[in-house]
This record gives structure tokens, sequence and C-alpha cells, in this order.
């Protein structure tokens, strides 16, 4: 009897010991909330965006027919915070304190064994896109992240805002370039009239 008291005593002091260390890490390590910002109101640099959800690349994508000068190939990689996908997953939306990043990266064409095709090489530049209503009169905004620095949003009426604002499949956002999140939208019925309009119209002209 007495041996079994000293198991049980012992198996309690060690789940004891072990709950009180998970929680001293929790404290030690609070989670970091996705979009936060300086006093003054500039977006602070999301360091770990690479850790969040990756949804698309887009390569030598252009929003107009215009002729680009460019002499080189570029991805774009889009990442969204976790909390906000596991949102999206549920309603076909974004919520508030929504947060994807753009990073632009170069695209290299000889490199190691690489003989033919293209990869993607180094950062050439990052925006923010975040979703604060709270802040923003349309709900959203654009943040160029040229840095780690602080970073001041864009006008309201900036050709990124009024861009996504006439095009964008969800919210403001280009839900068409992601294939993955396209089938929640149509599921839930989230996708807005203008890029329904848009669709529309690029069928009739096929025609």
């Amino acid at each position: 009897m007495q041996s079994q008291v000293r198991i049980a005593v012992a198996a309690l002091a060690v789940a004891l010991v072990g709950g009180l260390a998970a929680t001293a890490v929790s404290r030690a390590a609070p989670s970091s909330p996705a979009v936060a910002y300086t006093p003054d109101g500039k977006l602070l640099y999301p360091k770990d965006y690479r850790t969040w959800v990756y949804l698309s690349s887009g390569m030598d994508m252009a929003y107009s027919e215009a002729p680009g000068a460019a002499d080189h190939h570029m991805f774009d990689n889009v990442f969204v915070n976790r909390e906000a996908y596991a949102v999206y997953e549920k309603t076909g939306t974004w919520p508030d304190k929504t947060i994807f990043v753009l990073e632009a990266r170069m695209g290299q064409g000889r490199g190691s064994i690489n003989k033919k095709g293209v990869f993607q090489g180094e950062a050439m530049g990052r925006e923010a896109h975040v979703k604060d209503t709270a802040r923003f009169k349309s709900g959203w905004a654009f943040f160029p992240l040229n840095s780690e620095a602080p970073s001041t949003a864009l006008a309201q009426t900036s050709q990124c805002n009024v861009c996504h604002e006439q095009h964008g499949a969800v919210d403001t956002t280009f839900v068409q370039f992601y294939p993955t999140l396209m089938p929640k939208a149509q599921e839930m019925k989230t996708l807005a009239a203008a890029y329904l309009a848009d669709e529309e119209k690029d069928r009739a002209e096929k025609r």
C-alpha cells in the first residue's frame, strides 16, 4: 500500500512540475499578434510572415496591357496570417485584423545545377494588405515594406486600394488568383459583385 502511495505522489509531482513548466514557457513567450502598430499608427514589420499560410505565387503578373520594361522574371509570393486563414476556411471571407504579405522575388534562370526554367532568387520588395475597420475608412490599407522599419499606410485613394476595391474577388482581395481559396468563396457565395461583373464582361468578349 505504501509503495502505491509513493508512486501516486511521485506521479502527481511529475504532473505538477510539467504543468508549471508549460505555464512558465507560455508566459515567457506569448504569441504576438500578426497586426501590430507603433503609437503613431505605423505598421510593425511582421518578421515571421514566412511561417504564415502560403497562398500562391504569380510570375510576371501585370494588371494593365502596357508594355513592361523589365528584362527579368519576377515572382510574387503571397502569405496570410493563420488566424485569418482559419476564419476564411469557415466563412469564405476575411475577419478584422487580416494581414497579407506579398513578397516579390527575382526570377533566375541559371544557378547551381539548373539549366533551364526559372527559380526564385533574392527578395526585391514586400508589401502588406491589412484589414482594420477601426483605422481605415475602406476597412483596408496597404503598407510598403521596403525595410523592417515601421511602415506608413498608403492613402485610401492609392492605386492599390482602388484596384483591389474594383476587382478583388472577395472583400477587396484577389482571391481569384489563389486557387485553393476560390472554391470556398463560391460555396459560401461571398464573391464580390464587381468581380462577377468583370468575369461576365470577360466571357462576353471571348464569345
